[in-house]
C-alpha cells in the first residue's frame, strides 16, 4: 500500500509518498515558502495562503511520479509539537486539504505533529529500524525548536532541555539575512562556513540541558564589524551552535548513559555542525539534509506504521511497529 504525507510547515509545504510494505520512500517533493527580501519569516495568514497555492501543484508534481490511486493512507502533521496548546494556523492547511482527500477516497487519515515527523525522518533515514523500538536522544534543532526530547521511537517522553531564549534556526537565519541572503539562509551560511579555514572556538552558554543562544547574533555582528569576513563570522556561528548542542548532548548523557544520539531538524543539515560532532563523537547520527530539513516523509513514516499495526491487531496478530 502506498501512503502519502503532507506537512505544512512556517517554512516549506511538503509531501510524500511511501511504500509501506517495503517500508521504502517512493517519491518527495518540496516548495519553500517565499519570504520578501530582508524579512524574517512569514506571517500565519500569508503562510496559510501560501500553503493554500502550492498545495495542489505539488499534488500534481507528485501525481506525475506514482500512481496516487494506489494511496491507501494519508498522514498530516497537525501541530508544531505534541504537547498541549500546541497550535500554529499554517499546519491547519495541512489537516484541511488532508481530511478532504480521505473523505473523497474513503481511505484513512492519520494525525502526527510536525517535530515527530523531523523525528521519524531522522530515525527512517538512519537505516536502523530498531530504533523505532527504544529509546532515544534526539534532538530537534530548527527555526523555532532547539529541543533535546528524550523519546521512545517517535513518542516524545521528556523533553530534557532547550534554549531559554534564541533558538538556533533563528540565530542561523538572522546572520544570513544580514549578510544579505533571502530567508530562510541556512543553506547560504552553511555554504560560506564550509570557505573559512581558520580555527576558533566560540563562546558557548550552556547549563546542564538548557542554553542561551540571544548572544550569539551580537557576537557575530561584532566579528563583522571588526573586519572579519562573511566566512568567518559564518563558521563561528554554526561551530558556536554546534558546541553548544554538544554541551547539552553530554549533560543528558550523564542521566541516560549509553543511550543513541539522533540530530533532526533543518539546522542538522549543515555539514559545518555535523563534521563537528562527528569528529569529537563519531557515534552521533546525522541524516542526509532532505531528511534532516523540514519535510513529509517523516509524517508517512508514521502513518505507514500506524497502518500496519492496525492491520496487525485486525487480523490478530501481536502487534508490530509501535510509534
Amino acid at each position: 500500500m502506498l501512503v502519502l504525507g503532507l506537512d505544512t510547515s512556517n517554512y516549506a509545504t511538503s509531501l510524500a509518498v511511501l511504500d509501506s510494505e517495503q517500508m521504502r520512500l517512493i517519491c518527495d517533493v518540496k516548495r519553500f515558502l517565499p519570504v520578501r527580501e530582508g524579512q524574517l519569516g512569514l506571517r500565519q495568514s500569508d503562510a496559510v495562503f501560501h500553503h493554500t497555492q502550492a498545495l495542489p501543484q505539488l499534488l500534481e508534481e507528485i501525481g506525475a511520479q506514482v500512481d496516487l490511486r494506489a494511496v491507501g493512507a494519508i498522514g498530516v502533521s497537525g501541530r508544531p509539537r505534541p504537547v498541549e496548546g500546541s497550535y500554529m494556523p499554517c499546519f491547519t492547511t495541512g489537516v484541511t486539504f488532508a481530511q478532504g482527500m480521505s473523505a473523497i477516497h474513503g481511505i484513512p487519515l492519520i494525525k502526527t505533529t510536525h517535530q515527530q515527523g523531523h523525528i521519524a525522518s531522522a530515525l527512517f533515514a538512519c537505516g536502523e529500524p530498531e530504533l523505532f523500538e527504544k529509546d532515544v536522544l534526539v534532538f530537534h534543532v530548527s527555526g523555532g525548536t532547539t529541543d533535546l526530547l528524550l523519546c521512545h521511537g517517535t513518542q516524545v517522553l521528556a523533553q530534557l532541555g532547550t534554549s531559554s531564549d534564541l533558538y538556533a534556526g533563528q540565530a542561523v537565519d538572522r546572520i544570513g539575512v544580514r549578510l544579505g541572503f533571502a530567508f530562510p539562509a541556512g543553506v547560504e551560511v552553511s555554504r560560506l562556513a564550509e570557505a573559512c579555514e581558520e580555527e576558533m572556538t566560540p563562546k558557548v552558554s550552556v547549563k546542564g540541558c538548557t542554553c542561551s543562544l540571544s548572544g550569539l547574533e551580537n557576537q557575530c555582528v561584532k566579528l563583522l564589524e571588526q573586519g572579519c569576513s562573511p566566512e568567518y563570522a559564518a563558521k563561528y556561528c554554526l561551530l558556536a551552535v554546534a558546541r553548544t548542542l554538544e554541551k547539552m548532548m553530554l549533560a543528558a548523557l550523564k542521566e541516560h548513559p549509553k543511550l543513541p544520539v539522533v540530530f533532526a531538524g533543518g539546522v542538522m543539515s549543515s555539514r559545518v555542525v555535523r563534521g563537528y560532532m562527528q569528529k569529537k563523537h563519531p557515534w552521533v547520527r546525522f541524516v542526509d539534509g532532505k531528511f534532516a530539513s523540514d519535510n513529509a516523509i517523516g509524517v508517512s513514516v508514521i502513518a505507514a506504521r500506524e497502518v500496519l499495526r492496525s492491520a496487525a491487531e485486525n487480523a490478530g496478530q501481536p502487534e508490530g511497529a509501535q510509534l
